[in-house]
């Protein structure tokens, strides 16, 4: 549910209100129920909150209804589950589960993966077949959730601390600020 709403947020505004979430909406059958309105209320803060109340309860049904609860760990039948596309899918099955399914592609990967010419693609999806060509399988999660903690602390969007970047000789980004 806490990656559904992490799309176009920020991962600190998600931890801010997922422990609310969480007390009030204990059980996926408790989401599954929920109104639609209701859950708007309770996630305005984490930006299109009617389509994200609409996923959160789509997902709560599909998993009860299909797969009996249980979160499923292939990513094909995760990808059926509304608001589950690519990156929410693999990181489930990677954060969860250990399974590598895929590179997980946020703003941060992206951006950093271009920075430092590991793909030219903008799409998300073709940006995720480069990288799993260039980093082994054996390390598609530990390589997402360090470039994701490398995008937040140093290479930022805005005037990223390429001074402090022990990765600055192998790129030659346009945005550099050294």
């Amino acid at each position: 549910m806490a990656t559904i709403l992490s799309a176009q947020c920020t991962d600190e505004r998600v931890n801010k209100v997922t422990p609310g979430l969480f007390a009030k909406y204990p059980t996926i059958t408790d989401f599954a129920n929920v109104s639609q309105a209701e859950l708007a209320k309770d996630i305005h803060s984490t930006g299109f909150f009617n389509n994200k109340a609409k996923s959160v309860i789509g997902a709560a049904k599909k998993v009860l209804g299909e797969f009996g609860g249980e979160i499923p760990r292939e990513i094909d039948k995760l990808l059926t589950v509304p608001g589950a596309a690519r990156k929410t899918a693999n990181v489930v099955l990677g954060t969860a589960f250990g399974i590598a399914s895929g590179v997980v592609v946020d703003t941060h990967v992206s951006r950093i993966s271009q920075r430092l010419d590991l793909t030219k693609q903008t799409d998300a999806v073709k940006i995720e077949r480069d990288l799993m060509k260039a980093v082994p399988q054996d390390r598609w999660i530990s390589f997402s959730h360090q470039v994701i903690h490398f995008g937040r602390g140093i290479c930022v969007a805005r005037s990223p601390k390429c001074g402090d970047c022990p990765l600055s000789d192998l790129c030659y980004s346009k945005d550099r600020t050294a």
